[in-house]
C-alpha cells in the first residue's frame, strides 16, 4: 500500500466526531476513513488533563499502527490539553484538530475581528481557541460562552425542540450582546443544532463549523503533500472501546447514513 491509499485516521472521546467523518465523506469522498470513538471511557470533560493525555496517546499509537497518513483530533478536550502529545508521537504524519481549523476558519473570515465561541465547559474553560485565534491576529476579541446542556440535547435528538431553542437564546444571548460577526460552534455535537442556532444568531452572523472547517483545512493538507486520493471506493470502519445499541443509534444520526460494522477495541 502506498503512503496515498492510506486511511485518515479520525478520533474523539465518543459519538461527536462523526460529524466529522461525515464532512469529510462529503469533501473527500474517495479517502478511506478510520474512526475511533473511545466510548468506554467517555466524557473526557470531567478528567485530569494527566489522564486525557494519556489516553490521546493510547489511542493515537493504536490509529498510527494501522498506517494512517493523517490524524484528525476531532475531539476539543483532547486538541485543547494534548495536541502536543498526537503531533509528538505522529512524527512524520500530518496532524490536524478541530480547535486549529475552526481558529482559522473565523479569523479568516471575520470582518469586524469580534469572534464568539460557544463550547462544553472544558474547552472553553481551556481558552484555547482564543489563544490560537490570538496567535493568528492579536487583534481580534473572543468572547466565549460553555453551553453544557447542548450535547445531552443533541443526543437525546431534540434538534429543534422548544427548550433546545429556549436554552440557545439564553447560551448566546451574552456573546450576541457582543456583536460579534461570526460564530465558533467549538464541539462536534454542535454542528446537528446549525439550523436552529442559525436562526437564534441571526443574519449577520456566520456560523464557523467546526466539522466543515476540519473538512476543508485536511483537503488542502493532503492536496499539498500530493496524498489526496482522486479516485477509487473508499472503505469506512468505526472503531469503539465499548459497543452500546446507543453509539449504533446516534452515530447514524450524527453521520446521516448507515453506519455499518461497528468494531470493539480490547487494548492489550
Amino acid at each position: 500500500m502506498t503512503r496515498q491509499d492510506g486511511p485518515i485516521g479520525v478520533f474523539d472521546s465518543g459519538i461527536g466526531g462523526l460529524t466529522v467523518v461525515r464532512a469529510l465523506m462529503d469533501r473527500l469522498p474517495f479517502e478511506d476513513v478510520i474512526y475511533f470513538g473511545d466510548t468506554a471511557r467517555v466524557p473526557y470533560g470531567i478528567k485530569s488533563v494527566d489522564t486525557i493525555r494519556r489516553f490521546a496517546g493510547e489511542i493515537t499509537r493504536f490509529l498510527l499502527a494501522r498506517d494512517v497518513k493523517m490524524l484528525i483530533v476531532a475531539c476539543n478536550t483532547m486538541a485543547a490539553v494534548a495536541a502536543d502529545v498526537v503531533r509528538g508521537l505522529a512524527r512524520d504524519v500530518e496532524v490536524i484538530d478541530v480547535i486549529e481549523a475552526g481558529a482559522q476558519a473565523a479569523v479568516a473570515q471575520s470582518v469586524s475581528r469580534r469572534i464568539g465561541v460557544i463550547g462544553t465547559p472544558t474547552t472553553i474553560n481551556s481558552n484555547a481557541y482564543a489563544q490560537r485565534m490570538h496567535a493568528l491576529d492579536p487583534g481580534v476579541q473572543v468572547y466565549s460562552s460553555a453551553c453544557p446542556l447542548f450535547v445531552p440535547l443533541v443526543e437525546e435528538g431534540w434538534l429543534d425542540h422548544p427548550v433546545t431553542r429556549m436554552t440557545a437564546r439564553e447560551y448566546l444571548k451574552p456573546v450576541l450582546a457582543e456583536e460579534v460577526d461570526s460564530l465558533v460552534l467549538g464541539c462536534t455535537h454542535y454542528p446537528l443544532l446549525k439550523p436552529l442556532l442559525k436562526r437564534v444568531a441571526g443574519r449577520g452572523v456566520r456560523l464557523i463549523d467546526s466539522a466543515g472547517t476540519t473538512a476543508e483545512l485536511a483537503a488542502e493538507r493532503l492536496r499539498a503533500a500530493g496524498l489526496a486520493r482522486g479516485d477509487g471506493t473508499p472503505r469506512h470502519r468505526f472503531h469503539v472501546t465499548d459497543v452500546p445499541l446507543r453509539f449504533q443509534t446516534i452515530g447514524e444520526r450524527f453521520l446521516g447514513r448507515a453506519l455499518g460494522a461497528v468494531e470493539k477495541v480490547h487494548w492489550e
